[in-house]
C-alpha cells in the first residue's frame, strides 16, 4: 500500500492514487516545456521562475488568466481531451501579448468529476504543447476531483500565465493616428468563444459530430475542436518589426467587442468586411443558425483571431514578420477619427 492512502477519502470518492497516477504520467509532457527559467520540476507547493530580464530597465509583470468554456464540452462528447488544453493556454497567451509582453509561465487547473488518469494526461498534453508553441513554461497546476458536484465524465479546464515586457515597451494606444493600417491575423477557426450558440446551433447533444462535410474538408466534429491558434511568436517579431500601436484578441464579443479595447477616444477602427476572409464554418454556423451578420460579427472572430494596428509606414514591415512565421496576415481596414471606436462596412443589419 502507498504511503499516502485513505480508505475513507476513497469511500467518498476521491481516488488520491489515481491522482498520483496522472502526475507520473503528465510528467514527459510538462517537461516539454522547460525553458531556462525553471528552477523546479512540478511536484512543489509553489512553482518556481527566474525570469530572464537582461536588457530591461523595468520589467513588468503581465499576468491573464481564463478557461475553454463549453467548447470542452465537444471534447467530452467525441472523447478526445488533447486539444482543449491548446486552447486553454491560447486564450491567456494570446491576451497577454496583446501588451507587447512576451509569456514566460503558465499553471494550470482541472476540475473532474473522477480522476481519470489517461484523461487528465490527455489534458495536459495539450496544454504543454499550447505552452511550447508560445514558448513559456509549464510549471505547475492543480487536477482537483469533484465526486457529487460534477458528474464523473465532467471536467472543467482553466489556466493562469504570467509574462513580461519592460515598461518602455508596452503598448500603448494613445499612439494611435489617423491613417493606421488595420491588419488581420486568420484564424484557425471558431477557436474558443461562441460555443454555447455553436451547439444550440448544431444541437450537438444529438448531431453525428463524425459526420463529413464538403465545405469544410472535414468532420463537424473536427472543425469545432480546432485548437486556437497561438499567436505569441510572430506578433513579438512584428512589434520589433514595426511600429505597432494596438492589438485586439478577438474573442467572446468579436469584433464588437474586442477591437474598440485598442481603440483610444477620438479614433474609429473601420473594418472592410469584403477585406475580410471567412471561413467555411461561420457560413455553415450562420445558415444553419439563421444569425443575422451582424450578430454573427458580435459573437465570433469570423476568421480574424487577432488584429494589430500600425503606422502606415511601417506596415508592410509588420506583415513581413508576421508572414514570415506562415501566418496569413492583410490589410483589413484602417484607423480614422471618430467617436464610435469601431464600424464595419459593408455589414448587413
Amino acid at each position: 500500500m502507498p504511503i499516502s492512502h485513505s480508505g475513507s477519502y476513497a469511500a467518498a470518492g476521491v481516488d488520491i492514487e489515481a491522482g498520483y497516477e496522472g502526475v507520473k504520467l503528465m510528467k514527459k509532457h510538462v517537461e516539454r516545456t522547460f525553458t531556462s527559467g525553471v528552477l523546479e520540476g512540478i511536484g512543489g507547493f509553489g512553482g518556481l521562475f527566474q525570469p530572464d530580464t537582461a536588457g530591461m530597465k523595468e520589467p513588468v509583470l503581465v499576468s491573464g488568466t481564463d478557461g475553454v468554456g463549453t467548447k470542452q464540452r465537444i471534447a467530452q462528447i467525441m472523447g478526445r481531451h488533447d486539444t482543449v488544453g491548446i486552447d486553454c493556454v491560447a486564450m491567456c497567451v494570446n491576451d497577454i501579448v496583446c501588451c507587447g509582453a512576451r509569456p514566460i509561465f503558465f499553471l494550470d487547473y482541472i476540475a473532474i468529476g473522477k480522476n481519470d488518469p489517461k484523461k487528465v494526461e490527455q489534458l495536459v498534453a495539450g496544454v504543454a504543447e499550447g505552452c511550447v508553441r508560445a514558448g513559456c513554461a509549464l510549471i505547475g497546476g492543480e487536477t482537483a476531483e469533484h465526486p457529487g458536484t460534477m458528474k464523473p465524465d465532467d471536467y472543467d479546464l482553466a489556466g493562469f500565465s504570467v509574462g513580461i515586457v519592460d515598461k518602455a515597451k508596452i503598448l500603448d494606444k494613445n499612439r494611435m493616428r489617423k491613417g493606421d493600417v488595420i491588419i488581420a491575423l486568420a484564424s484557425s477557426g471558431i477557436h474558443s468563444n461562441g460555443y454555447s450558440l455553436v451547439r444550440k446551433i448544431f444541437d450537438v447533444e444529438n448531431a453525428d459530430l463524425s459526420k463529413h462535410y464538403d465545405e469544410l474538408g472535414q468532420s463537424l466534429g473536427d472543425a469545432l475542436l480546432t485548437p486556437t491558434k497561438i499567436y505569441v511568436r510572430p506578433v513579438l517579431a512584428a512589434i520589433e518589426a514595426a511600429d505597432v500601436r494596438g492589438i485586439s484578441h478577438i474573442t467572446g464579443g468579436g469584433f464588437y467587442e474586442n477591437v474598440p479595447r485598442s481603440i483610444p477616444e477620438g479614433l474609429c477602427a473601420v473594418i472592410d468586411k469584403a477585406a475580410v476572409k471567412i471561413p467555411p464554418i461561420f457560413s455553415l454556423l450562420q445558415r444553419e443558425g439563421g444569425v443575422p451578420e451582424r450578430d454573427m460579427f458580435n459573437t465570433f472572430n469570423m476568421g480574424v483571431g487577432m488584429s494589430l494596428i500600425v503606422s502606415p509606414e511601417t506596415a508592410d514591415a509588420a506583415l513581413s514578420a508576421l508572414r514570415s512565421f506562415g501566418e496569413d496576415a492583410y490589410v483589413i481596414g484602417r484607423v480614422e477619427e471618430g467617436s464610435e471606436k469601431i464600424r464595419i462596412e459593408g455589414l448587413d443589419g
